[in-house]
Formats: structure tokens, C-alpha cells, sequence
């Protein structure tokens, strides 16, 4: 059995680190909400782009986007994993990155070769270590995301795929559900499917009940959709980093909690075991003095 000092240093040492994570748990909740805000903010535009980029792509245009364009031989994927740049917020980078780990095994045993666009530092250390292709990277986002830092990354993929070295993108992150749940998801970002596409409000729209639209294009119809294309693929991205952010800091939230009642019930049992110990010491001191006097 430990000495007494022993088990005080121990007691202290885990009330200094139950310290620390009772103050991250608030400043995660703080950043929490934040975040939820963000991302409830960014959702409006998100819905408004794909409505605008559903009816142009029902148009009855004689140019069409590579966006829009399936390709039957698929030999080259790009995947964009979203992570976040720290730790401490339970398995929400695990979860995502063994979805992302198991979908490129099973696409490099078809033969695909898989490169990589990395926003967050977690997942730029897993496909570094995994031995993937990176084509390009944001770390250091901050706890707000910036649009003008993911487009340079993002422009990267979209230029690979426009010049068919690409032949499918996917993109990985864990969507926020609420502050116990956050799920990781994969989801097809090129080129852009119907069911993807063609909703309007969160809900699939038939396509016998769509209107037909038609635009009248100034001065040409291909510059102002692929600058509308483009726009929707970046408010895409932008969407799923602000989802995964909310999800790390509720996911770092109810971590810090969680260290912090561990920590509590580590602490009653070292201060049981410190009070059974004393206990003994005294009883045996007492056992000692109470035999000296008997023998006298």
C-alpha cells in the first residue's frame, strides 16, 4: 500500500488537473453555442445557392457545367477530410478518420488512387502517416472558419477535377445532430448528383413538379455558371467545416465533462484509501503504546 504523502500528492495532483478541465468544459460550452450560431447562420445561404445552382442546371442551356457531368470510368478519387486542429474532444477525429480510412482501402483495392485536401491538423497528421497523396491543406482555422483561407485549398481540387485528373471528389465530416451526437458522413461533392442538387427547403423535388426556368445570361451563360458552380461547391465546404466545428466543441465539451466526474471519483476513492490508511497507522500506534504500557 502507497504511503500516505504518496496518495496526498496523488490527491492533489488530480484536483490540479480536474482544475483544468472544469475550465476547458466552460470554455468549450461558450465556444459551443458560438459555433451553433455560425453554423445555423451559414445554413440559409447554403439552401438559397443550391436553389439558384438546381435551376440553372435545369435550365435549357446549350452549355453544361463538368460539375453536373458523370463519368462512367472512375480511376482517380479526391476526398476532403474536415478535422480539427486540436484534441481533447473524446473520438469525434476517429470517428471520421476510420470512416475516411475504410472507404480508401476499399478504393485501393478496386485500383483507384486517392488524393487528399486536409482542413485540420488531425487529419493532415493521419494521411501524411497513411501515406496518401495531400494536394492541399488548411490548419489553424481558429474557432471561426474562414472562407478566404478554404478557397485556395479547395480551388486546388475543383482545378484537378476540371482537368480530369480527378474523376470523383468526396468530402468527410462530422455532422453536428445535437450537443450529445455528432456523426461522421461521407458525401459525393463531384460531380453533383440530383438528389444533392434538386432539393429545395431540406426536401427532394420531383421532376415532374419542377418549373422549367429559363435565364437570360449577360453577356454569356458559361462565365455566370461556372462562377455560380464554383460558389456552391465552396458554400458546401464551407457548411461541413462549420458543422464539424460545432461537433468539436460540443464533442470537447461533454470530453472535459466527462474527465471532470471521472476525476471527482478518482479523488473520494484515494481519500478513502488515505483514511483507511491513516486509520491503520493510528490503530497500530495505538496497539503499540497500549502494549508497552501493559508491559511495564
Amino acid at each position: 500500500m502507497p504511503s500516505s504523502r504518496e496518495i496526498r500528492n496523488k490527491i492533489k495532483s488530480i484536483k490540479n488537473t480536474q482544475k483544468i478541465t472544469r475550465a476547458m468544459e466552460m470554455v468549450a460550452a461558450s465556444k459551443m453555442r458560438k459555433a451553433q450560431d455560425r453554423m445555423k447562420r451559414a445554413r440559409p445561404y447554403g439552401e438559397k445557392i443550391r436553389n439558384v445552382a438546381a435551376h440553372m442546371s435545369n435550365a435549357s442551356v446549350e452549355y453544361r457545367h463538368p460539375f453536373l457531368i458523370s463519368r462512367s470510368a472512375v480511376k482517380n478519387i479526391g476526398i476532403i477530410v474536415v478535422t480539427s486542429d486540436k484534441g481533447l474532444c473524446g473520438g469525434l477525429n476517429t470517428n471520421v478518420l476510420r470512416r475516411a480510412l475504410n472507404e480508401i482501402r476499399a478504393w485501393e483495392v478496386d485500383g483507384n488512387h486517392v488524393e487528399a485536401c486536409c482542413i485540420g491538423n488531425k487529419g493532415l497528421g493521419f494521411m501524411s502517416r497513411l501515406g496518401v497523396q495531400v494536394l492541399s491543406q488548411v490548419t489553424g482555422l481558429g474557432d471561426a472558419p474562414n472562407m478566404e483561407r478554404l478557397i485556395g485549398a479547395v480551388k486546388v481540387i475543383l482545378d484537378a477535377y476540371t482537368e480530369n485528373r480527378l474523376d470523383r471528389v468526396y468530402i468527410f465530416y462530422n455532422r453536428f445532430v445535437n450537443t450529445m451526437k455528432q456523426t461522421p458522413v461521407m458525401e459525393q461533392l463531384l460531380p453533383l448528383t440530383d438528389d444533392r442538387i434538386n432539393k429545395e427547403d431540406g426536401e427532394m423535388v420531383a421532376k415532374s413538379s419542377r418549373a422549367p426556368w429559363d435565364y437570360i445570361y449577360e453577356p454569356e451563360a458559361k462565365p455566370v455558371i461556372d462562377d455560380i458552380m464554383v460558389r456552391y461547391i465552396e458554400a458546401l465546404v464551407y457548411q461541413a467545416v462549420a458543422e464539424n466545428m460545432a461537433s468539436e466543441q460540443s464533442a470537447r465539451m461533454v470530453a472535459m465533462k466527462a474527465a471532470s466526474d471521472n476525476a471527482g471519483n478518482l479523488i473520494d476513492e484515494l481519500t478513502l484509501i488515505y483514511n483507511k490508511s491513516r486509520q491503520a497507522a493510528i490503530t497500530k500506534e495505538l496497539s503499540e503504546i497500549v502494549g508497552g504500557a501493559a508491559a511495564v
